[in-house]
């Protein structure tokens, strides 16, 4: 089980991430063990990531200053060998975000991008309508269109939603399971990339790994689905599953 994994690693993770969800991330971490670290001033991320085992990159609230941050973070973070994962929230949203997101992948590599099929198809260049930062509607081939972007930038895709597909562009998996419930909590997708961060490093096999986290990711939203009557409960539940995963493994 590779929560247990990180509750024995214990890494940090440096999250420069939005400000609707650091609370709710940072309390994910911890619940399986993890330490999280929110430093997001171009001051010190250098700095900060030279010390961290895994950076995520997320995009929910950005801004000029965030933005110059990420870039300074992710190219230490190249140099020094330490994985980073991208979380391009609303990517199709607006053209700035686009903008960003295309500038990020060309400067930095990423090890994952863990995106939900509209913000994989503004980063395949599919047309689509995106609803804020919900994934909207369109038609694409996410399998196709997944395989083609992790070929592209040598990566992991995650391309999460009632079904979660997970590729490097050769190996594939589909992951089914979860509850709907998982939408309408804030910060449960954002959490999830910064949990890819702790599992991406947990083991020599992070395609596995993070397999392993999808389907026991599914399994919490079932299991807090169980546990909770009203979504505030629910949220809460959440942290509860991850913890006591993290302890016995249980799914």
């Amino acid at each position: 089980m590779v929560f247990q994994t990180i509750r024995k690693k214990q890494p940090l993770i440096h999250c420069i991430t939005n400000y609707v969800v650091a609370n709710f991330q940072a309390n994910g971490l911890l619940a399986i063990g993890a330490s999280p670290v929110m430093a997001d001033d171009p001051q010190e991320v250098e700095e900060m990531v030279s010390i961290a085992s895994a950076l995520l990159v997320n995009i929910g609230t950005l801004t000029t200053r965030t933005k110059e941050s990420m870039l300074l973070a992710g190219k230490k973070a190249n140099a020094l060998g330490i994985p980073v994962i991208l979380d391009p929230v609303a990517a199709g949203a607006t053209a700035y975000r686009k903008q960003t997101v295309l500038q990020l992948l060309d400067t930095i590599h990423f090890a994952v991008i863990r995106c939900n099929v509209g913000e994989l198809a503004a980063i395949a260049n599919v047309q689509w309508q995106q609803k804020g930062v919900d994934s909207g509607t369109g038609s694409i081939s996410v399998e196709d269109k997944a395989k083609e972007i992790a070929k592209k930038f040598n990566c992991i895709v995650i391309v999460t939603g009632e079904k979660d597909f997970i590729t490097d562009g050769n190996l594939a998996q589909w992951i089914v399971g979860g509850h709907t419930r998982m939408t309408e909590v804030t910060g449960t997708g954002c959490l999830l990339s910064a949990i890819c961060c702790a599992a991406y490093i947990a083991g020599n096999e992070p395609f596995s790994q993070l397999c392993d986290t999808l389907t026991s990711y599914k399994k919490i939203a079932e299991h807090a689905h169980s546990a909770a009557q009203y979504n505030g409960d629910f949220a809460v539940a959440v942290l509860n599953e991850l913890h006591r995963l993290s302890k016995d493994g249980d799914i």
